[in-house]
């Protein structure tokens, strides 16, 4: 019966192109596979990562690196695929050079991430999971990128671009273009979407400790906390467990004036009745008649 068929907005998902047969992987590829798989008590664990070595080689998830990974962890290819396909992070398709994620939730739309998202499409002339024809540049819609004090957030190769506007997201996609060094703003310089790739699968680059791990919007809450002396209790401050008779440090000032004032806003039943309708409460059988 026809008229009533399904129809998929994501006709896309799910698969993986298997028209195109071409690899890189060759036996150096085999042996950095068998290495992951070995670093885990269960083989099968490593698959996430061996993936992303893949990835690291083919610029996707090619039909040979998913029998590769099978045969390595000897599983399926079915089983390989229904993983490498249920993750936004593997690609289906040929990734650019360079991969640039918008962030557009909550916090990042309301301070410009989809008019960011927007101009970056305009700007490069390829919509939401595609790939400029030269193949230097991929776009992706992210969905929260974790950095929600730095909106609107760009990624690029899974390095941060805080505070980004449409201009400065312009000026940093064409020195991308040109080949111009770009550093991220709280991370390394960039190289590749590839040997970010692979930096994932975990084989370290080396440069994990270039350029500052936080920016100050991140730190504002500790400045604020060193200023006023405060502090998280310690073990010794927390109230003791069953049985023991280990004192308590008594609150501090701010803790003390929030406990008493959650006390005051709390009322009994007793407290709401006026003081000549209470009645002391009587056990059975008392003030009965006799």
């Amino acid at each position: 019966m026809s008229g009533h068929e399904f129809e998929s907005y994501f006709p896309e998902s799910g698969s993986v192109d298997l028209a195109d047969q071409s690899t890189s992987i060759d036996e150096t590829t085999y042996a950095e596979l068998r290495d992951l798989a070995s670093r885990y008590p269960q083989p099968r664990s490593a698959l996430l990562p061996m993936l992303h070595l893949v990835q690291s080689v083919d610029g996707r998830i090619s039909p040979k690196g998913i029998e590769a990974c099978a045969e390595v962890l000897g599983i399926t290819t079915a089983q390989v695929s229904g993983v490498a396909t249920f993750y936004t992070m593997y690609k289906r398709r040929p990734a650019g050079q360079h991969h640039v994620g918008v962030c557009t939730t909550a916090l990042c739309a309301v301070m410009g991430g989809d008019v960011l998202l927007e101009t970056v499409s305009k700007h490069l002339g390829v919509g939401v999971d595609e790939t400029t024809p030269d193949g230097k540049i991929s776009l992706e819609r992210i969905e929260c990128n974790a950095a929600c004090d730095f909106a609107p957030v760009m990624m690029v190769n899974w390095e941060f671009m805080d505070d980004m506007t449409p201009e400065k997201a312009i000026v940093l996609l064409d020195d991308l273009k040109a080949g111009q060094e770009v550093r991220s703003t709280r991370g390394a310089t960039l190289t590749s979407w590839r040997e970010a790739e692979r930096v994932i699968a975990g084989f370290p680059d080396g440069r994990a400790n270039e350029g500052p791990s936080a920016g100050a919007p991140s730190l504002l809450g500790l400045r604020i906390a060193e200023e006023r002396g405060w502090s998280a209790p310690s073990d010794a401050n927390q109230s003791p467990k069953a049985g023991s008779s280990t004192p308590t440090q008594a609150p501090t000032e701010p803790a003390a004036q929030a406990q008493e004032a959650a006390a005051g806003a709390v009322e009994t039943p007793e407290a709401k009745v006026p003081p000549k309708q209470r009645r002391k409460a009587t056990k059975p059988g008392e003030g009965t008649a006799k």
